[in-house]
């Protein structure tokens, strides 16, 4: 099975809501998930993360802590998924890549349809205090 190693923000702002995104395109199309993507030979995870939120949403972020990894067996590949608490360091944002987004407190996280490996990252996230 292929295997799939990708990075992923777990964007936090002053009032502690997570930045979620709308996959635009794709089989998983629709469905929410965390952004980030696949890291480059000889990158580490945090400038992978760094370069692909600037990527996918124009903006700079710090990487603020390491929050886990996730394992997960999708149909057509097996992805790992290293996941980071980050911090937005420039106020601007625009969707490149995404459909939607929006920032959810931790109590909404369940409001919308997250890919299954995301799932994992969500259920870590409500355990933080």
């Amino acid at each position: 099975m292929k295997q799939i190693e990708v990075v992923a923000a777990i964007i936090r702002n002053a009032e502690e809501h997570i930045f979620a995104t709308q996959r635009g395109y794709g089989e998983w199309k629709d469905w929410w998930e965390f952004p980030g993507g696949k890291m480059e030979a000889g990158e580490t995870p945090e400038e992978a993360l760094k370069r692909e939120i600037h990527e996918e949403l124009s903006t700079e972020i710090s990487v603020d802590e390491y929050l886990c990894t996730v394992e997960y067996d999708y149909p057509k590949f097996h992805l790992k998924m290293y996941c980071y608490i980050c911090s937005q360091l420039t106020k601007s944002l625009r969707l490149n890549e995404h459909k939607a987004a929006k920032w959810l407190a931790k109590g909404e996280l369940d409001c919308v349809k997250w890919l299954p490996a995301d799932l994992k990252v969500v259920e870590k996230i409500k355990k933080l205090s």
